[in-house]
């Protein structure tokens, strides 16, 4: 009686011991595939999720830390939960006599006017600083005034030298303050950039419905 009872708790012991060890594996492995799957960027990486679909930013925080710096600020506070892009200049709207621009601008001045309106500006960036210029794809802050740029943003549709440091596109030639590119989703901007617009206005505002980071 003695043997059977000290091989069934020998027995008892020795399975929960593998119990353990096998929970303890499948743990690990959970953390390694979490690892494996959670990329590790060079440059701080954001998602534009719209109900048309979802465009992925690099942002160039080194070369633009106050502009890239600001954008991640309210991304972080949640600022463009439920915002939308609401103008667009394409070669249509534009006066013919005007140098021409085609991008699309989205932020919180349809949603949350006062909020955009009461925020602090960013100190301007120019491209002559950061060497960050307008091309196709670059995400860059609308302003009036330098240093007056706060939510508001655009992405640039063709490349744009005009709105450069010197460019001829805006008359205090200072440039917008261009801060990171699209790596991913550039198709979506193409669609959004097509939808119907009067006075640079798109018809029906697309929904941003978040910007997170990635």
């Amino acid at each position: 009686m003695f043997f059977v009872s000290f091989c069934g708790n020998y027995f008892k012991y020795y399975f929960a011991h593998i119990m353990k060890q096998i929970a303890l594996l499948t743990i690990l492995s959970w953390c390694c595939i979490a690892c494996k799957s959670k990329k590790i960027y060079k440059n701080p990486h954001v998602k534009i999720v719209t109900t048309f679909g979802d465009i992925e930013l690099e942002l160039f925080d080194k070369k633009a830390p106050k502009t890239a710096g600001a954008f991640l600020a309210y991304v972080d506070s949640g600022f463009y939960d439920n915002s939308n892009f609401y103008r667009v200049l394409n070669i249509t709207n534009q006066p013919s006599d005007a140098p021409k621009t085609e991008l699309i601008q989205g932020g919180l001045w349809k949603t949350n006017n006062e909020k955009a309106r009461n925020l602090k500006g960013t100190p301007h960036e120019t491209t002559l600083q950061t060497g960050i210029l307008h091309k196709t794809g670059v995400i860059s802050m609308a302003r009036n005034e330098p240093g007056s740029a706060t939510t508001e943003f655009f992405i640039c549709m063709t490349n744009e030298p005009g709105l450069d440091y010197n460019g001829e596109n805006i008359a205090d030639k200072l440039g917008f303050a261009a801060f990171g590119i699209v790596v991913k989703g550039m198709d979506i901007a193409e669609k959004i950039y097509k939808e119907s617009d009067v006075n640079q206005q798109f018809k029906t505002p697309i929904a941003i419905l978040k910007i997170v980071r990635l």
